[in-house]
């Protein structure tokens, strides 16, 4: 029923089915990605915080390097750059932070393009269905038959549906997208602070 469907809508059904498998990869993708850089970050800073106190500065490296996510590459620079002094340890995370969330929203733009434009590659489709039946008709005409026009109907009614299947999953899946980005980045900012306030606290224990 679904190749039937496929291969009465035409072209533009074609066209829009491509659409939606770049949404669904880029979807699976960013998911899996997201999934990985999202962390415990309140245990994740208690561990790495007392690694430091201890004086394990290289261990608390290594560990930083092994856990995924943008927190742990702000740790990491932290760590490294903090006999530097807080003006360079908070510009190191501020450096970190900037190549890190564009990373985070890699691809969602042409997610987004995707949910805006399948509706309007559906109402071609239907257009061009419908100029089609149309014509049909045209020559037809006065012997017209019900079945003569099957084929421009078929073309308008599946590109329109395919086109609204792809759109809206894709254009939910975008917002679930970037709510779970906000969330990392809100993540980051809490362990921006975090690091500042220990660093701080460190210092002052050391003089």
């Amino acid at each position: 029923m679904l190749m039937e469907w496929i291969t009465k809508g035409g072209p533009m059904t074609m066209l829009i089915l491509v659409c939606g498998l770049i949404a669904a990869w880029i979807v699976m993708r960013r998911l899996l990605e997201l999934h990985r850089a999202q962390i415990k970050t309140g245990d994740f800073l208690k561990g790495i915080f007392n690694v430091v106190s201890r004086g394990n500065l290289v261990e608390a490296v290594s560990i930083c390097e092994e856990t995924p996510g943008p927190v742990a590459q702000m740790v990491r620079v932290a760590v490294l750059e903090q006999k530097q002094g807080r003006e360079r340890v908070q510009r190191a995370m501020e450096e970190v932070a900037l190549s890190e969330i564009p990373r985070l929203e890699r691809l969602l733009p042409l997610l987004m393009t995707i949910a805006q434009i399948t509706p309007l590659l559906g109402l071609l489709g239907t257009t061009l269905g419908l100029m089609d039946t149309m014509q049909t008709a045209g020559i037809k005409a006065p012997l017209l038959h019900a079945g003569d026009l099957d084929g421009g109907l078929w073309v308008a009614l599946v590109s329109t549906a395919f086109s609204l299947v792809v759109a809206i999953p894709t254009y939910a899946a975008h917002n679930l997208l970037v709510s779970r980005i906000e969330s990392v980045v809100l993540d980051m900012e809490r362990a921006f602070g975090e690091i500042l306030l220990f660093l701080s606290r460190l210092e002052q224990e050391e003089k």
